[in-house]
């Protein structure tokens, strides 16, 4: 498999979750501004949304959306228990999540990048993500992660939306429980691991 990446956008998350389950993979930088593969080669040639992540399988199929791809390499490795079994209750709680931090999240930080979006949008963004983070670090308090005491995908993809929260200025302190949760994914080898492979720690 190959994973199409940009250093820290959302595709640190299938990074993440790859390296959690142990599987054998490589991985292709995506110039996202040029919308060229390290090499030059034509990004949407392999995804034509032009963005990361995408998943290239063995047999040439591509998958993309990050809480996708997430929850298919997790069923690759079922040992690693990424998410619960297919069917099961605690499976659809995880897919809940997975859409809660795409929806609810991952869009609302999505203004704060675009160079082109009003002041007001901005806030309207920010205004969003205090209720929204309000909200996930109530379901933290006691917890070491999103569904207990298991990692799972899920809290891949929470750990790497979190963490743009540095770069664009949005203040976490009001939520020591999400701080702590941060610091306690951080700390896990395959994130550090994912991190190092993408130039985002030494």
């Amino acid at each position: 498999m190959k994973l199409y990446f940009s250093p820290g956008a959302c595709s640190l998350s299938p990074h993440i979750v790859l390296l959690e389950a142990g599987l054998p993979f490589q991985t292709s930088q995506v110039d996202l501004h040029k919308k060229l593969v390290a090499g030059g080669a034509d990004f949407l040639a392999i995804n034509p949304k032009g963005y990361v992540p995408a998943l290239e399988l063995d047999n040439g199929a591509v998958l993309t959306e990050g809480p996708v791809i997430v929850q298919y390499i997790a069923d690759l490795a079922p040992e690693a228990k990424l998410v619960p079994p297919a069917g099961s209750f605690e499976r659809y709680q995880v897919m809940e999540w997975l859409n809660f931090i795409s929806t609810e999240l991952h869009k609302n930080f999505s203004p704060l990048f675009a160079p082109h979006a009003s002041e007001d949008m901005k806030a309207a963004a920010r205004a969003n993500l205090v209720r929204r983070y309000g909200y996930v670090a109530q379901r933290l308090e006691g917890r070491d992660y999103l569904s207990g005491a298991n990692f799972t995908v899920a809290d891949a993809y929470l750990f790497t939306v979190t963490s743009w929260a540095g770069f664009l200025k949005f203040d976490l302190s009001a939520w020591p429980a999400l701080q702590a949760y941060q610091a306690r994914v951080a700390a896990r080898p395959a994130v550090q691991q994912a991190m190092r492979d993408e130039g985002l720690i030494s």
